[in-house]
């Protein structure tokens, strides 16, 4: 089971020493995953559980409150992926104004010496870390001499000539460009939550949805086909929506998926939604005939496109 630590200060979590990793690890895309890989096959060899170090909010959301980077994923997401590749230990440290004021050797001591008691540490290419970003692989290297710990680098991961990178795939959800973002996370791109009681209005309209909360800034919105899985035997065919709903004067980001031919209680499932293409941007109508109007057109585009996608 995964042993789950949010403070930089408290007993060992590891005594016996671990396998760390570090980084932000916003959609866990295939650089990532190499990172993950290496920790988890060197933690084996030597007989160590394996550890993750990440960080919530992401650094970036912290410095930029009013303007933070889109989200790929969510922390639950984060830490059940984590899990699934064979991570025994996530340190998803509250990032907030006391670990911002840690210098890059405070950052080593205090976490991966004090907290895990690392044997080897390794990082992303250009990783930084630290107060002004002060800390490199050879500030790891250096003291890591000097408390016990190896530090290496894995090498950066690119498809053709294209560099694996969290930003790029924002860019590519962004512009609709789902062959883009699989090729680069190494599965389709997906929000998975549980699913949460909304104003119900898609229902009266006769669509009715299952929504998912998303708490941060999306990296897409729109109005998607998409797949629902965790419903059935196989993944679902739906229609979603994901944004703020300005026809009805939402503001927090919420993604409503309709399941075509469905009938059931999802309330409290925790389910999957799979995008594939984009129909359509989000826009504000004229009143609710307007958006059921185009609501039966989505759904149609919808039913048209998975059906040349069939699973």
């Amino acid at each position: 089971m995964l042993r789950l630590f949010r403070d930089i200060d408290g007993p060992a979590v590891s005594p016996q020493g671990c396998v760390a990793c570090v980084g932000a690890f916003d959609g866990l895309h295939l650089g990532h995953q190499a990172l993950i890989r290496q920790t988890v096959e060197r933690a084996r060899e030597l007989g160590l559980p394996s550890a993750v170090v990440c960080f919530e909010p992401l650094p970036r959301e912290f410095f930029s409150p009013n303007d933070p980077p889109p989200r790929l994923m969510l922390p639950g997401a984060r830490l059940r992926m984590l899990e699934a590749m064979g991570v025994d230990i996530v340190g998803q440290l509250r990032f907030n104004k006391a670990l911002t004021q840690l210098d890059a050797i405070e950052f080593i001591d205090r976490i991966l010496v004090d907290r895990l008691h690392a044997r080897e540490v390794w990082v992303g290419p250009d990783f930084r870390f630290g107060r002004g970003r002060g800390g490199d692989l050879a500030v790891l290297r250096a003291r890591g001499e000097q408390a016990g710990f190896v530090a290496a680098a894995i090498e950066p991961l690119s498809l053709g000539d294209e560099r694996v990178s969290s930003s790029v795939i924002r860019a590519a959800l962004s512009n609709g460009d789902f062959a883009t973002a699989t090729r680069l996370l190494g599965r389709p791109y997906a929000i998975g939550g549980r699913v949460v009681h909304g104003k119900q209005l898609g229902r009266t309209l006769g669509f009715p949805t299952a929504n998912l909360r998303f708490g941060k800034k999306p990296a897409l919105q729109g109005i998607y086909a998409t797949w629902v899985h965790g419903v059935g035997d196989r993944p679902w065919p739906s229609v979603s929506s994901f944004g703020t709903r300005p026809t009805v004067d939402g503001v927090e980001p919420l993604l409503e998926a309709h399941l075509f031919d469905f009938d059931g209680d999802l309330y409290g499932k925790r389910i999957d939604v799979e995008f594939v293409a984009k129909l359509r941007d989000e826009e504000k109508f004229d009143g609710l005939d307007a958006l059921t109007a185009q609501m039966e057109r989505d759904a149609a585009a919808a039913r048209t496109l998975l059906q040349k996608t069939k699973r």
